[in-house]
């Protein structure tokens, strides 16, 4: 029988940490926290330490490329920086329930206090619905003590936006952590939030680096964005040309 929620280490995780913080990049708007927090996992090689399991998440399995099926579950990943550890929280889903979101959360904030965890940044993206491309990166802090390093790595701090707050655990941590005595940043790129954006992640990937002075090569992800653009260029001339004859058989 699963726990409502298990977490599970690797055997060979040793705890004991240098100073670590915790990037949360779980599933969002336009993906963009999942995408940085991925990226930066496979751009520094971070090992997997630690798997999430709880009956929170959607009622179904994941079909990996070979056939097999899994449950859903959120990962743990861990990278030695030049003086820090950085823990990286991503994974498949956030909960399907009002409930589910703090429970996790709190779940989230228990593996962070254990691992001496002092400073928490959250990643999601803010939709707009409209195309952006030159995405800002809002932020919001859990102590207004921590808003001038934030704006100094380029970040927007606006009392107007987000206008229906943050939705999920990046906020949860935030209010959550505030609880805990832990210091919470949130870094939420503009995006469109009707495609996978990682316009938007490249942006919030820049704004981090700085906060973190964890430097991470973003050609890939800057090049994933070109694509990107072109591909949403291509709809928008394919969308006036059908625009433009419509108008041409009603004249």
């Amino acid at each position: 029988m699963i726990d409502d929620i298990s977490i599970r280490y690797c055997d060979t995780f040793d705890k004991n940490l240098t100073d670590p913080i915790l990037i949360g990049g779980l599933p969002g708007i336009g993906q963009v926290g999942k995408l940085v927090a991925e990226y930066m996992i496979h751009m520094l090689g971070a090992e997997k330490v630690g798997e999430i399991h709880a009956i929170y998440l959607p009622p179904q399995v994941i079909i990996e490329e070979n056939g097999v099926a899994r449950l859903p579950r959120n990962e743990i990943y861990l990278y030695k920086a030049a003086n820090r550890h950085v823990v990286f929280l991503v994974g498949d889903f956030q909960s399907t329930s009002n409930e589910g979101h703090y429970l996790m959360t709190d779940a989230y904030l228990d593996i962070a206090v254990e691992l001496g965890v002092k400073r928490i940044y959250t990643l999601g993206g803010f939709g707009v619905g409209h195309l952006v491309y030159t995405p800002r990166v809002f932020g919001a802090t859990n102590r207004v003590e921590l808003k001038a390093e934030v704006m100094d790595a380029g970040v927007t701090f606006d009392h107007d936006e987000p206008g229906g707050g943050i939705v999920g655990a990046a906020g949860l941590l935030l209010g959550m952590g505030c609880m805990r005595g832990i210091d919470a940043i949130c870094l939420m790129g503009e995006t469109s939030g009707y495609v996978v954006d990682p316009m938007s992640a490249a942006s919030v990937l820049t704004a981090l680096s700085k906060l973190i002075a964890v430097p991470v090569d973003p050609t890939q992800l800057n090049d994933r964005a070109a694509e990107m653009e072109k591909v949403v260029q291509r709809l928008l001339e394919s969308a006036k040309s059908q625009h433009d004859e419509e108008l041409s058989y009603i004249g």
